[in-house]
């Protein structure tokens, strides 16, 4: 049997196909009452080889679950080539089950790679981790503001022992400081917190030899690293460098017809923690490392700041995919340019 699956939080709509007798149904499942479960239960229990077919979509960790407990074969569909497949401008439920049948037939449909449990499981502790540094980093501009608004502008002082007894004398209005106190209390309890995250990411990372062989590239810790390798799953996935820099959404969005080309902002069409870590990590390089440095400002000056991190971000994302794939650590012989790490005089001539 195969079933193309339109997945909702609430209810899936499906069509099926039994192979053997040519028999064609629709249904409508919900989820809350058990009537989706029952359903591919008792397929189960009639021996029906089953073939599920659906788009990539949040929400559906369970029931992906269950149809790997009961040991029926799911594909997972690339939206964005699913929606290019559909020819008519009519979308519903139902046509969007037929949809995904008819690709599974006609042996069209877009598969894309799965992650396991385990990893999906880590990207748990990166996604968390993440989102408690935004938490802190918005409570510390709270606490900013504060001082800021009593005329004591400390940027990074302020969160120096002396900075901190400072911000406590200062005399503020009853509300105030209440909001001081309330927030210093959360940012003293979200601090332990994040530093066991990071802890627990460090410990994963050692585990892992080509999250070590990345590590050893300027600007790239083990949260990075750690990030890249869990979320590229594998480099065979991909058969050139410039493709990491698509799947992770950070090549420009293109609009070009009639011989003009338009180029507008990166197509953000992809995870957002890789390529917020990447761009961070290209930043601490270019800091670091005087060949991204120099690389760094010249984009900038031909072009923007903001432009020029997403460029080295982007370049750092098929430098680690190299590294990766081709099993070797960081040497200065790989930086930029054609001649990079070979001997010569500054005219160009060996």
């Amino acid at each position: 049997m195969m079933i193309g699956v339109d997945y909702h939080p609430s209810f899936q709509q499906i069509a099926f196909l039994l192979e053997e007798t040519g028999e064609y149904s629709e249904r409508r499942l919900n989820h809350s009452d058990g009537e989706a479960e029952q359903f591919y239960r008792d397929l189960k229990l009639r021996g029906v080889q089953v073939r599920v077919g659906m788009e990539a979509t949040g929400y559906s960790r369970w029931f992906e679950r269950l149809l790997a407990e009961l040991g029926f074969e799911v594909w997972i569909g690339d939206p964005a080539e699913i929606k290019a497949k559909r020819v008519k401008k009519q979308k519903t439920d139902r046509k969007d089950a037929q949809l995904l049948l008819k690709l599974m037939m006609e042996d069209r449909f877009p598969r894309i790679w799965v992650p396991s449990p385990e990893n999906r499981d880590l990207r748990q502790l990166l996604w968390h981790r993440h989102r408690l540094v935004q938490m802190r980093t918005r409570i510390m501009n709270q606490l900013q503001a504060l001082a800021m608004n009593e005329g004591r502008r400390w940027k990074s002082k302020l969160w120096s022992e002396q900075g901190r007894a400072e911000l406590e004398k200062l005399a503020l209005a009853p509300w105030a400081s209440r909001r001081r106190q309330e927030l210093l209390e959360l940012l003293d309890r979200m601090n332990p917190t994040i530093e066991e995250l990071t802890a627990a990411a460090a410990q994963e990372a050692r585990k892992r030899p080509e999250v070590l062989r990345l590590m050893t590239h300027p600007g790239v810790g083990p949260l990075t690293a750690l990030a890249y390798v869990l979320i590229i799953g594998t480099p065979s996935r991909f058969h050139r460098g410039k493709q990491i820099g698509n799947y992770v959404g950070m090549i420009p969005s293109e609009d070009s017809s009639g011989g003009k080309q338009r180029l507008g902002h990166i197509s953000r069409q992809g995870n957002s923690l890789l390529r917020f870590l990447l761009v961070e990590a290209a930043q601490a390089a270019a800091r670091n490392n005087p060949d991204w440095r120099r690389r760094y400002i010249h984009l900038a000056m031909r072009r923007h700041k903001s432009i020029a991190k997403v460029a080295m971000g982007r370049r750092l994302g098929v430098r680690l995919y190299w590294m990766w794939r081709n099993g070797c650590e960081y040497s200065p012989s790989m930086e930029f340019g054609s001649y990079a790490g070979q001997l010569g005089t500054g005219h160009g001539v060996k």
